[in-house]
C-alpha cells in the first residue's frame, strides 16, 4: 500500500496519458473515413505518430536534463493536448499527420519521464510489484481507450475536446505530487546494430512485431469499417485484440522460460499467420467471429516483442541491456512507421483482407528465419527471466532490471 501511495501520482498520470493518446488513434481513423480521407491518408496518420514517438524517445532524456522531470512532463503533455485539440480546427490529412507527430512525441516523452521517475524510486525488493501494477494500469487504460471509440462521435469537436481534457489532466497528479524529483538518468546511446549482433532473430522479430501491431492498432478501424462493423463493434474489435495480448503474457512467459525461445517465436509466428487467415475469413460469419479472430490475433502477436527481447537479453552483458532496450525499440519503430501506410494503401487498392495477407507474409518470413537461426547456434545455458516489455521508452531497460535466472 505504501508503494501504491508513493507511485499513485505517476500511475494516475499514465492513465490520463493513455486515455487521451490511446483514444485519438482509432478516433482519427474513423473520423478520417467520415470526412472523406483515403485509406492511405488514414495510414499516414499512424506512421506520423511513430515518427513523433521515436523523436520523443530520443529527446525526452535530454530535456529532462535541461529543465527537470516535472517541467519536461508539462511540456510534453501540453504538446499532446495541442495535437489532439487542434484536429477539428484544421481538417486536412497532412495537417492531422503533423498533429499526430505531436501526440506521438508527447506519448514518448511522458512515458520516458514516468519510467525514469519509477526507476529512481524502486528498489530490487519493490521492482517486481511496481512493474506489475504499472502493467495493470497501462493495459487497463489501453483497453478503456479502445472502448471509448464506441461512444465518441466521429469528426466532432466534443470528441476531440474530451480526449484533450483527459490528456491535459495528466498534468494534475505530477504537478501536485510532493515527491522529490529524482536525478536525471543518462540518455542511452542508440546503437541499432547492437541488437543484430547479439541476436539477429530478435532484431527481425521486433521489426515484424512493429509491422503487425502498428497496422492493427492504427489501420484496424479502417479494416473494421470496410468489413461492415458498426462504431461500437469496432471498439470491441480493438479492445478484444488488446485483451488477447494481455491474456497471453502468463502462458507465453511460462513457455519462454522453459523452452528454447526461438521455438516459442516460431510457434507464435505460425499462430499469427493462422490468425491472419482466420481474420480474413471471419467477416463472413458475423461480428462474433471477428471478435474471436481479434482475440486470437492479439494472443499470438502481442507477446512476440517480449519473447524477442528476452532472447536478445540472453546474450547481453548487464552493461549492454539499457542500450539493447533502446536498439530493440528503434527497430520496432522502423516497422511501425512503415506499416500503417503500407497496410492502408493495400486496403485502398485491394480490399480489407489484403492487410492481413501482408501481416501473414511478415510472420511467415519470421518463422522461416527462426528455423534458420536454430541451426546457426545452440540455445544459451543461462537465460534471463521472461518479462513483459512495454514499448514505451528507451529507458524501459533500466526499469525492468532483468535479473538472471537461477535455474539455468
Amino acid at each position: 500500500m505504501r508503494m501504491l501511495i508513493t507511485f499513485a501520482a505517476l500511475f494516475l498520470s499514465v492513465v490520463f496519458v493513455q486515455l487521451g493518446s490511446g483514444g485519438v488513434a482509432p478516433l482519427d481513423a474513423i473520423s478520417g473515413l467520415d470526412l472523406g480521407f483515403s485509406a492511405a491518408a488514414v495510414g499516414t496518420l499512424g506512421s506520423a505518430h511513430f515518427l513523433g514517438f521515436f523523436a520523443g524517445c530520443w529527446w525526452a532524456p535530454r530535456l529532462m536534463g535541461s529543465v527537470g522531470h516535472a517541467r519536461a512532463f508539462s511540456a510534453f503533455t501540453a504538446m499532446g493536448t495541442i495535437g489532439i485539440a487542434a484536429h477539428m480546427m484544421i481538417v486536412d490529412p497532412w495537417a492531422w499527420a503533423g498533429l499526430r507527430m505531436l501526440t506521438g512525441l508527447s506519448v514518448a516523452g511522458c512515458y520516458t519521464i514516468v519510467e525514469a521517475w519509477l526507476q529512481a524510486s524502486v528498489t530490487n525488493e519493490t521492482r517486481g510489484r511496481a512493474m506489475g501494477v504499472y502493467r495493470i494500469v497501462d493495459m487497463g487504460a489501453s483497453l478503456v481507450s479502445q472502448l471509448m471509440i464506441g461512444w465518441l462521435t466521429p469528426s466532432a469537436y466534443a470528441s476531440y475536446n474530451l480526449l484533450a481534457i483527459l490528456c491535459c489532466a495528466a498534468l494534475l497528479p505530477m504537478a501536485l505530487t510532493r515527491a522529490a524529483q529524482p536525478e536525471t538518468p543518462a540518455a542511452p546511446r542508440l546503437r541499432p546494430m547492437l541488437a543484430w549482433r547479439l541476436s539477429p532473430l530478435a532484431a527481425v522479430a521486433v521489426v515484424v512485431s512493429g509491422i503487425t501491431g502498428a497496422a492493427f492498432r492504427f489501420v484496424g478501424p479502417v479494416y473494421g469499417s470496410k468489413v461492415g462493423l458498426a462504431l461500437d463493434e469496432i471498439a470491441y474489435f480493438l479492445a478484444i485484440y488488446v485483451a488477447g495480448g494481455w491474456l497471453a503474457q502468463l502462458p507465453i512467459g511460462w513457455l519462454a522460460d522453459r523452452y528454447d525461445r526461438r521455438s516459442v517465436l516460431i510457434a507464435l509466428s505460425v499462430a499469427a499467420t493462422l490468425a491472419c487467415g482466420l481474420t480474413i475469413a471471419a467477416p463472413m460469419a458475423g461480428p462474433g467471429a471477428v471478435y474471436v479472430a481479434a482475440a486470437v490475433f492479439g494472443f499470438a502477436t502481442l507477446p512476440i516483442y517480449s519473447v524477442a527481447a528476452a532472447h536478445a537479453n540472453d546474450f547481453a552483458q548487464s552493461a549492454q541491456r539499457v542500450e539493447l532496450s533502446a536498439a530493440l525499440m528503434f527497430l520496432y519503430a522502423l516497422g511501425a512507421i512503415a506499416s500503417p501506410l503500407a497496410a492502408s494503401a493495400l486496403i485502398g487498392g485491394y480490399g480489407p483482407a489484403s492487410m492481413f495477407v501482408m501481416l501473414a507474409a511478415g510472420n511467415v518470413a519470421l518463422a522461416i528465419f527462426g528455423l534458420a537461426r536454430r541451426r546457426a547456434r545452440p540455445a544459451p545455458d543461462d537465460r534471463t527471466a521472461y518479462a513483459w516489455v512495454p514499448r514505451t521508452s528507451f529507458l524501459i531497460g533500466r526499469l525492468l532490471g532483468r535479473p538472471p535466472r537461477d535455474d539455468g
